[in-house]
């Protein structure tokens, strides 16, 4: 059928992705498996209800969307991340989410959906999961994990939105700022770092 395309904004490039149906239907993101990209919902999209609002992803380095930068690993938990901002980007406050992946669960794509509805019960309303089976985690690690990448993921893109052109400041501004931060600094120390840790400009 008649699909778009999307780029959704993100730190090292964009996030690329196809959408099919009426903008207003049922939200569902559809996370491709292992070396695919969104091109492997191509076939399946046209057989599924036509009153949804269907977005297929391509993860970061798949298909049309930018690498990360070089040198730069792909962990999976980095691929939940991604579909936060996608999720976000698209004012997506309760969506439904489908992945597709091999038969490896350990190296999965299909592991990004059940990892993103364990983190974010609040906003996935189903879950499909085609070729996988969910993610498995002792129930005594549960918590723990469970409040810990919640706040990387949650940490990192509120720091993304937030992000600012640095602020020019005196030397003196500069040291200070850096004694508060680092209460364990002596004047002199935090004069040392600050010849190596900071660049200045025309305007401070």
């Amino acid at each position: 059928g008649m699909f778009s395309e999307l780029k959704f904004p993100v730190p090292w490039g964009h996030v690329a992705a196809k959408a099919w149906g009426p903008l207003e239907g049922h939200p569902v993101l559809c996370l491709h498996g292992w070396l695919d990209n969104a091109n492997t919902f191509d076939k399946l999209i046209p057989l599924l209800p036509r009153d949804c609002y269907y977005v297929a992803m391509d993860l970061s380095g798949h298909g049309l969307s930018s690498h990360r930068p070089a040198g730069s690993l792909y962990y999976l938990l980095d691929y939940v991340s991604d579909v936060r901002r996608v999720a976000a980007a698209l004012q997506w406050r309760r969506f439904t989410l489908m992945g597709h992946s091999m038969a490896f669960l350990f190296l999965s794509y299909c592991f990004i959906s059940p990892q993103f509805c364990f983190l974010y019960p609040e906003m996935v309303d189903k879950l499909i999961l085609l070729e996988s089976f969910g993610f498995l985690l002792a129930p005594e690690d549960t918590e723990a994990w469970l409040k810990s990448k919640r706040m990387v993921i949650d940490g990192l893109l509120s720091l993304e939105a937030k992000q600012q052109t640095p602020k020019a400041r005196s030397p003196e501004a500069a040291l200070q700022r850096l004694l508060e931060a680092n209460r364990h600094l002596t004047a002199e120390g935090g004069a040392i770092l600050l010849q190596r840790g900071a660049t200045e400009t025309p305007a401070g």
